[in-house]
């Protein structure tokens, strides 16, 4: 007997969002690398555009809605196409981007966003790969942390606040498809042109486990599951478009099921609190979703969000500046070709107005676990899980620049720079040159004080007399005026 399974996700539905609450007008680039050309975050939405004689990526701010100006100011300091973005998970204001012309570059994005003049440099230029950099991606729970995938082919992490590459992977004989962190980040999941998945330790560049992944030889994907399972996506020999579920251990296959007959890869879209993947195929005009569980047949087809609209590429908001009061649990931004940038609001239907506790457990916050150091040490952490049941309130104050002391290789760190400290020699010699300076510091500035006291103190009391004047001719006026009457009547 057939029944549909529950699940409180069964109901989830995309709510797109108006048209005067979309980007319009971006030359979204067209290049064919099947990278993340869409990047968001809390405060702002980057895309990679068409550029001619280098590569560029717009950034907006979310209040930017409506018809983007061609001559908005881009960021624009690679030399070749951008390929790929990724938003500092700790620092709403820093960006990582990979190109083709090998280089992997960190900017600063200041708060007003990039208003007239184009950012051309870079707070940290990583130079290292021989070939394109394909991708680029943080730590989710080390400060500083990220990893670039490149065409030589190789793996690099990178300490950025030193600059160095910490480790090289040179494991893979052919094209390196996809990377992906785990849960805490101690594992790095590949795919790759050989049709192999491979876990690797990123510290050391030890294969930890090695296995067949899917048969097709085009493009496929994996994302690390928070329950040390692997969801991928690739095709099968007849180039069916599949998904697959593997146990992260063992690399033993636990499900593959398929999807359709497009030739398009998925890209897959993880919610780690609620166990939620979204596949969003280029070319596509749906977006499939999908709950996995530990439990055969471990991902359950929930809905799909059909548009008219086929979308170039998607870019997901973290969970911490959603809509709890709509219950959104996902916002995905929709590239279409045609210049729009779409976001669109994944919304759990409940009735009640109260905060909806089981479908908003704690998610991942904006402060580091571990230092760039103490990860490279060896050590391990979980992120920092942060509530959303008063709405997220962001635990860094608007003043305070958190950059974790980058240091550029090419050029001095303007981010460095702002968080030093004052040197000892500084501290100490600031007390002895105060005390030198008090008595006429003080006098001087008791007599300003006192001047500017009184000078402020006459003129209310001039202003005051003024009034009180007026009040009086008034006074005088309608007194004959009264009398006039009294002696008529």
């Amino acid at each position: 007997m057939a029944f549909v399974r529950s699940s409180k996700y069964r109901h989830i539905y995309g709510a797109p969002f108006k048209t005067d609450q979309c980007f319009t007008n971006i030359r979204v680039s067209r290049n064919n690398w099947d990278g993340n050309f869409c990047a968001v975050n809390p405060k702002f939405v980057a895309v990679v555009t068409e550029a001619s004689g280098g590569g560029s990526f717009m950034v907006l701010k979310h209040e930017e809605t409506g018809r983007v100006d061609l001559n908005h100011a881009q960021v624009c300091g690679h030399k070749n196409v951008v390929l790929d973005l990724d938003w500092n998970p700790f620092n709403d204001n820093i960006i990582a981007s990979a190109s083709e012309d090998q280089s992997i570059k960190i900017w600063m994005i200041p708060d007003e966003g990039i208003q007239e003049e184009p950012l051309i440099d870079p707070i940290v230029d990583l130079q290292y790969h021989q070939k394109r950099a394909g991708q680029v991606k943080w730590h989710p729970t080390a400060s500083n942390i990220l990893f670039s995938v490149g065409a030589d082919p190789c793996i690099l992490i990178w300490n950025a606040e030193e600059g160095v590459v910490v480790t090289e992977i040179t494991c893979h004989p052919e094209l390196i498809f996809y990377a992906t962190w785990n849960y805490n980040g101690s594992l790095i999941a590949t795919t790759c042109k050989d049709k192999k998945i491979r876990i690797i330790d990123p510290r050391t560049g030890e294969v930890k486990k090695e296995g067949p992944g899917h048969d097709g030889a085009k493009v496929s994907r994996v994302q690390f599951l928070k329950n040390n399972k692997l969801f991928t996506t690739g095709f099968s020999r007849m180039s069916e478009r599949q998904y697959g579920v593997f146990d992260a251990t063992s690399l033993s296959n636990l499900a593959m099921e398929t999807i359709d007959n497009n030739n398009a890869p998925l890209t897959i879209c993880y919610d780690p609190d609620i166990n939620l993947v979204y596949l969003i195929g280029k070319g596509d005009t749906l977006i499939r979703y999908y709950e996995v569980s530990d439990a055969s047949p471990y991902a359950y087809w929930l809905n799909n969000y059909q548009s008219t609209v086929p979308q170039r590429c998607c870019g997901m908001m973290p969970k911490r500046a959603l809509n709890v009061n709509n219950c959104e649990v996902a916002r995905i931004y929709k590239i279409i070709q045609k210049g729009t940038c779409e976001p669109i609001a994944m919304i759990v239907p409940r009735k009640s107005d109260l905060f909806q506790e089981d479908i908003y457990p704690d998610t991942q916050g904006d402060e580091p676990s571990l230092s760039a150091s103490e990860w490279v040490e060896g050590k391990n952490k979980d992120p920092i899980l942060i509530s959303l049941k008063d709405g997220y309130v962001s635990t860094r104050q608007k003043s305070e620049v958190r950059a974790g002391g980058l240091k550029a290789q090419a050029q001095p760190n303007k981010l460095a720079a702002l968080s030093k400290k004052p040197s000892a020699a500084a501290v100490t010699s600031a007390p002895a040159a105060t005390k030198a300076s008090t008595p006429a510091a003080n006098a001087s500035a008791t007599n300003g004080s006192t001047t500017t006291t009184n000078q402020g103190q006459g003129s209310e009391m001039s202003e005051l007399r003024a009034e009180i004047d007026k009040l009086k001719e008034l006074v005088k006026k309608q007194d004959a005026r009264i009398q006039a009457l009294e002696s008529k009547a």
